[in-house]
């Protein structure tokens, strides 16, 4: 079951949810519209799963940065987001996708202790330009059944995640 709007205000409210920093006016009915931060990595080379990948990391200014087709970007999210009571689940916003922008699309599941900042995947389909802290996708909050089991607690490779996090399957792959 989707959190409600004030049902989210309400979860930060008591400390069920963090959200940092936590802005009243982002909530939307049924989500949280989070922003992009101030970071992108950019890869313009093929990639290989057995590898880790290289990337160049970039500062957005101020006046925007352009993305180009063809090329995969690794952003962040300006928020941190956690809960150990409720699993978290991040999307895009329609407005960016209108703008030819996908993202997030392969792992939109935040388990319930995950505590990141979350790393985007973004990919164009035509030139467009990019703003630090613009609203970029909506944040759900999702009711669990059964025994909770924090991913904090797990000692998963992605569980110290702090920004840009790049792909590590190589690590299974050795």
């Amino acid at each position: 079951m989707i959190l409600t709007g004030p049902q989210i205000e309400h979860a930060v409210t008591v400390g069920d949810i963090a959200i940092e920093p936590f802005d009243p006016a982002r909530i939307s009915p049924n989500a949280y519209d989070w922003s992009l931060g101030e970071s992108i990595r950019m890869c313009d080379s093929d990639l290989d799963a057995a590898r880790p990948s290289n990337f160049v990391e970039h500062t957005i200014p101020p006046e925007g940065m352009e993305l180009i087709p063809g090329n995969l970007y690794l952003g962040v999210t300006h928020e941190r987001t956690h809960s150990e009571r409720y699993a978290q689940f991040l999307n895009g916003d329609r407005t960016v996708g209108a703008l030819g922008v996908w993202v997030h699309v392969s792992a939109p599941l935040g388990h319930i202790g995950h505590a990141i900042r979350w790393t985007l995947e973004i990919c164009t389909v035509r030139r467009v330009r990019v703003y630090p802290r613009m609203t970029f996708g909506k944040i759900v909050f999702l009711k669990t059944s059964g025994a909770f089991a924090s991913y904090q607690d797990m000692g998963l490779k992605y569980t110290s995640s702090t920004g840009i996090d790049t792909s590590r399957l190589y690590e299974e792959m050795q």
